[in-house]
């Protein structure tokens, strides 16, 4: 295992930079570049723009400007945001909580209202409420999440007033005291809700349709045969079995905990990571979006591994050397 680790964490180092090379050249084709973000060139003397262009180095060759950023990255200096006016570095530390916090309800949403209905479907299937979930499901996957979340904050929002529907907490209360987590949570539920809820519908019909179809196996036969009571049959033998793909499913579920909220956040204007890499796009803040695009990259191929231990872990039939 940990040979295997190991070599796939090596694997990622030309993968990484392959990455961060096309995110460079991608930043570098779009209009403008990062002193376009900080200046109006409409207003500003053309003299002093290509003053400032050679002084920070943006009239150097494409590939002397791609090693000083990567040499910048692997130092920990992720430059300035034009947008913002304070390093990337400060930024990102600043929204991540935000978006990790709201990640994680998300995934506790998504994988106890799976298993929940998913159990009971797997365990009843073609019966009324077997049918009532999956038509729940089916309209999970049909709605996007933009919609959901316009509707939920025009009805929990505007017209019951239950839950706000901006920002990440109240800002009046004092950080660490019981008010503020509760605040937190109050901000956090609805986003959550919206991003977990529509991504439980896959989970649910996998694993109904794994419920069924370990129901079915020769091993299940024999236990049934042997007078083996039916909730144990479920509980144990079925289960165990059942649950092996969906288990897997939470290390790509840590690339989408980011990724994933990017439209949510936006649409709350909940303060984090996916707010903020939709905000570096429209303002040219290419430091800001460089580095994120990169956290993302590095974040799906971590998961895949997380994914495939979790896989060599919960199934010993699988071996990872």
């Amino acid at each position: 295992m940990l040979k295997y680790i190991i070599r796939r964490i090596l694997g990622m180092i030309p993968m990484l930079l392959l990455i961060s090379f096309v995110v460079f050249l991608l930043a570098k084709a779009m209009p403008g570049d990062s002193l376009s973000g900080e200046i109006d060139p409409t207003n500003t003397d053309p003299e002093y723009i290509e003053e400032m262009r050679e002084r920070l180095g943006y009239n150097d060759p494409i590939v002397v400007q791609y090693f000083r950023w990567v040499g910048g990255f692997l130092e920990g200096d992720f430059g300035k945001s034009t947008r913002y006016k304070v390093p990337v570095a400060d930024l990102v530390a600043e929204r991540l909580p935000n978006t990790i916090f709201l990640g994680v309800s998300s995934l506790v949403i998504t994988y106890i209202l799976a298993f929940a209905m998913g159990i009971y479907a797997g365990r009843k299937p073609y019966t009324f409420g077997d049918n009532l979930i999956g038509g729940l499901n089916y309209l999970g996957l049909a709605i996007p999440s933009f919609i959901a979340a316009v509707f939920a904050i025009y009805f929990f929002s505007f017209n019951l007033g239950w839950i706000p529907y901006t920002g990440s907490v109240d800002p009046t209360l004092q950080p660490g005291t019981f008010d503020y987590w509760l605040s937190r949570l109050h901000h956090v539920i609805m986003p959550a809700i919206v991003l977990g809820a529509l991504a439980t519908a896959s989970y649910t019909q996998f694993l109904r349709n794994d419920i069924i179809e370990n129901s079915r196996k020769d091993f299940v036969r024999t236990a049934r045969a042997k007078g083996t009571p039916t909730s144990k049959i479920y509980n144990v033998h079925i289960m165990r079995n059942s649950i092996i793909p969906l288990i897997t499913f939470l290390g790509f579920d840590i690339a989408t905990l980011i990724s994933g909220a990017i439209i949510t956040e936006t649409i709350f204007t909940y303060p984090g990571i996916g707010q903020l890499f939709l905000n570096s796009v429209t303002n040219r803040d290419y430091p800001t979006l460089m580095v994120i695009t990169m956290m993302l990259s590095a974040l799906t191929l971590i998961g895949n591994l997380i994914a495939d231990i979790l896989y060599g872990v919960v199934d010993p039939r699988i071996r990872l050397d």
